[in-house]
């Protein structure tokens, strides 16, 4: 009589590797926690440093004025940065134009990503005239330079954050636009759509459930470099001058203003263009990581990174 040993099911069966929380993939890129610390700071600037330091940012008095950084003994902990030719506390001004600053580029970034990935997804997954229709409107669009036809539009109309907001968004909307497109065109050949056709589903339905999750990793990698581009276009046309204007303040607005005295008061547009700097590339890095970190295909090189600072050392190894 022949016996025959059965495995138990949990010898046989392979280990399921569960994908790590977007939490413990973020801690594990230490570029990346400082970017999103500095990108989590700025926020919080914008969010409620006009409630704190409103009145402290417009206070003048020229017997401040132009104070060196580190000047405590005058202004406090504001006088971190020095003053500026009004004797207005840096530090207080760079942290209200954050407010400005964020105001024109996350709605800029969100309309042009809203109106663009809405209609790059319809003309990509019906095609025909309704595809060839968008596309020849974004190219006409993207033939012209945007900062450029910034420039005209606020030489025209009243420059502001409305305005623009509102002529930045059209300028980046065929961005958002050529990525949808491209994406649900060729996700509305898979057979996951076939089979929601199959079963009736309208085409809005099958969008909003099929096709938009699949491509959202990607339409946020785009907002995130976009709002990096958002954000120096409102700092050049501040600087030269059509942008935000005085008794607002922004930090493209606060370069301008000190370009006059590099020579005797370099703080002044140092600091405001080192948070530009900060801000877009702490974006641009945060970008990277979570296109990795929302990608299935690409998410291992983050773990195996994690795994790899993490590695114990074996005894013995290297003898």
């Amino acid at each position: 009589m022949s016996t025959t040993t059965e495995n138990p099911p949990e010898a046989t069966a392979a280990p399921r590797r569960r994908t790590p929380p977007l939490s413990r993939l973020l801690l594990a890129d230490r570029v990346a926690v400082v970017a999103a610390a500095v990108l989590s700071l700025a926020a919080l600037c914008a969010v409620f440093g006009p409630l704190l330091l409103g009145g402290a940012a417009q206070r003048q008095d020229l017997a401040l004025s132009r104070l060196p950084p580190l000047s405590f003994d005058q202004l406090g902990w504001l006088g971190l940065l020095g003053t500026d030719p009004l004797g207005r506390s840096v530090l207080a001004r760079l942290i209200v134009a954050s407010s400005t600053t964020f105001s024109v580029a996350l709605p800029t970034v969100l309309l042009a990503m809203l109106i663009g990935a809405s209609i790059g997804m319809w003309a990509g997954f019906h095609r025909g005239r309704r595809e060839t229709v968008a596309m020849r409107v974004a190219d006409v669009i993207m033939s012209f330079p945007s900062l450029l036809l910034a420039v005209v539009v606020l030489y025209v109309f009243d420059p502001g954050v409305a305005t623009i907001v509102a002529v930045l968004t059209i300028t980046r909307i065929p961005v958002f636009l050529r990525t949808a497109r491209a994406e649900s065109a060729e996700l509305q050949r898979r057979g996951f759509v076939d089979a929601a056709r199959t079963f009736g589903t309208p085409s809005g339905q099958i969008i909003r459930r099929h096709v938009f999750p699949v491509i959202l990793p990607t339409l946020l990698t785009v907002a995130t470099l976009d709002f990096c581009y958002v954000t120096l276009a409102e700092s050049s046309l501040s600087f030269l001058g059509i942008g935000i204007q005085p008794p607002q303040v922004s930090w493209g607005l606060m370069v301008a203003e000190g370009r006059t005295y590099l020579r005797t008061a370099w703080w002044l547009s140092f600091f405001p263009g080192l948070a530009i700097v900060l801000t877009t590339v702490s974006a641009t890095i945060l970008s990277a990581w979570a296109r990795l970190a929302t990608d299935p295909a690409q998410r291992w090189r983050l773990t195996t990174r994690g795994a790899a600072t993490h590695t114990p050392k074996i005894e013995g190894a290297g003898v």
